[in-house]
C-alpha cells in the first residue's frame, strides 16, 4: 500500500496539481487584497464616499452584508480573467510549438526531384550557348 501511494504521490501530474493550488491561493491573497485595499475604496469614492464592505442590513436577527458579497463578486471576475488570460496566452504559445512540429518533411521523391531540379540548373548554366547559325536562302 505504501510502495502504490510512493507511485502516485511521486507522479508529475500531483505535483503540478500541488504546485498549481499553492500558486494559485497565493494568486487569491493578491487579488483579494487588490479588491478589498484598492478597488472597493476607489469604488466607494465613485459612489458617493460609501465602503460598499461594510454595507449590510438586517431582517430580523439575519445580517445581510450584500457589500461582502459584491467584494467577493469582483474578486471572482478578476481570478477568472486573470486565469483566462494565462491559459490563453499557453495556449497560443503551445500552437505555435505544435505548428511548428507539425512541418512535414518532404518525401523522399520530392527530395529526388528537388536533387535533379538542381543539378540541371547547374549544368544549362555551365554550358555555353550554341553558336549555330542557320541561314534560309
Amino acid at each position: 500500500m505504501l510502495k502504490d501511494f510512493k507511485q502516485f504521490a511521486l507522479k508529475g501530474n500531483v505535483v503540478d496539481l500541488a504546485v498549481g493550488v499553492i500558486i494559485g491561493s497565493a494568486f487569491g491573497n493578491i487579488v483579494s487584497s487588490l479588491v478589498s485595499d484598492i478597488m472597493m475604496p476607489l469604488l466607494g469614492i465613485v459612489l458617493g464616499g460609501v465602503n460598499l464592505t461594510n454595507q449590510s442590513f438586517q431582517i430580523g436577527q439575519a445580517i445581510i452584508q450584500y457589500g461582502a458579497f459584491i467584494q467577493t463578486v469582483i474578486d471572482f471576475l478578476i481570478i477568472s480573467f486573470s486565469i483566462f488570460f494565462v491559459i490563453r496566452i499557453i495556449q497560443r504559445l503551445r500552437n505555435k510549438e505544435q505548428q511548428k512540429k507539425q512541418k512535414p518533411s518532404p518525401s523522399q521523391e520530392a527530395i529526388l526531384l528537388t536533387e535533379i531540379r538542381d543539378i540541371m540548373k547547374n549544368e544549362n548554366k555551365t554550358e555555353k550557348p550554341n553558336k549555330m547559325k542557320i541561314h534560309i536562302k
